[in-house]
């Protein structure tokens, strides 16, 4: 399985400290959030992964240069990370979607049996992980479902039609890699491709006849990276 990792971003959220490094290289004890997410991914049976990077580029080129262990990582610059949505960060990586395959926010932290557990449960085509919470904040990335089935994702979903949210981990096999990669194709050439989140093209699919499936690690232990108080509470948890 090879895993595609989202890391272009600053984190501009979390300035001073990502003045001049990327958020992806903020320490998390004695590890990085990086080296956390592909240690991970590694235990979990991992075998390749892609870092698609974008702001200071080089200093997360060396991390990987340093890594030592059997699952293959290299890196993939996105010029246009300054300019675009991760939408974009996806159609550059489009040449290494042409077998199953994770895909996974770069300030996304997991826990390895969650890890695990998205890598082992039964085939799909399109898979999005998914928690649950008794409420849901406007910077939610938003599900609804019919069962297990996606039907709409996206942070401005209302409350009664919101049954979970999306950590921002997926996995696509069987048609699922040629479904998204025919997806990103025809949004990169709209006008708004390049501001768009690549989770509005999971939004797009799911409202075809593809089946979009979820699965919901309730109860399992991860962590988004997007604020300050989310660093602390990450350094408590994974650190």
């Amino acid at each position: 399985m090879r895993a595609i990792i989202l890391a272009a971003g600053r984190g501009s959220r979390l300035l001073p400290l990502t003045e001049n490094l990327p958020k992806c290289l903020l320490p998390v004890g004695a590890s990085t959030v990086l080296s956390h997410q592909l240690d991970t991914l590694e235990r979990a049976g991992v075998e390749e992964a892609i870092v698609i990077t974008g702001f200071m580029a080089g200093s997360v080129e060396a991390e990987v240069a340093d890594r030592t262990g059997p699952m293959r990582v290299q890196t993939l610059f996105n010029p246009f990370f300054q300019v675009a949505d991760n939408l974009a960060s996806c159609w550059m990586a489009r040449d290494f979607m042409d077998d199953d395959f994770l895909l996974i926010n770069g300030d996304t932290l997991i826990e390895q049996s969650l890890a695990e557990r998205v890598v082992q449960s039964p085939a799909n085509d399109i898979q999005v992980t998914i928690d649950k919470k008794a409420s849901y904040d406007s910077d939610d990335m938003k599900v609804s479902l019919n069962g297990a089935a996606l039907t709409a994702i996206g942070k401005t979903l209302k409350a009664e039609e919101t049954h979970g949210e999306s950590i921002g981990f997926l996995r696509f096999m069987q048609d699922g890699p040629r479904l998204f990669q025919d997806k990103l194709h025809q949004m990169m050439r709209t006008g708004d491709g390049v501001q768009a989140w690549f989770l509005s093209a999971i939004d797009a699919l799911a409202k075809t006849d593809t089946a979009v499936m979820t699965l919901s690690i309730e109860g399992m232990t991860w962590a988004e990276l997007d604020t300050m108080d989310d660093y602390a509470a990450i350094k408590t948890i994974f650190g």
